[in-house]
């Protein structure tokens, strides 16, 4: 898996709205209702994470999980990366009721 140019990983960008691209990664900022809702998110997305080998750097303060996605042994953003935003983005969509 290659590392991607700037301007396929802008391309790509546009399929993940709030998702933003520096210092060689992708980020996004997720809110949710309390911290409890926030870390059992964190917990859904690690059950993820492991089964495509794959792991953020990430922060969680009170209710705010803050995920930054890059490929360490190819220095910046792969298809990798974006699997897993997929990924998270399938788990912390709001279900339907």
């Amino acid at each position: 898996m290659s590392k991607l140019s700037e301007q396929d990983i802008e391309k790509r960008l546009l399929e993940f709205p709030g998702w933003d691209y520096y210092d060689d990664a992708i980020h996004s900022e997720f809110e949710f209702e309390n911290f409890k809702d926030c870390f059992s998110a964190m917990s859904r997305i690690a059950f993820e994470c492991e089964a495509l080998n794959h792991h953020p750097e990430w922060t969680n303060v009170y209710n705010v999980l803050t995920v930054s996605l890059t490929t360490h042994s190819k220095n910046g953003v792969t298809e990798k990366d974006f699997k897993l935003a997929a990924a998270i983005e399938s788990i912390l969509e709001p279900e339907e009721d």
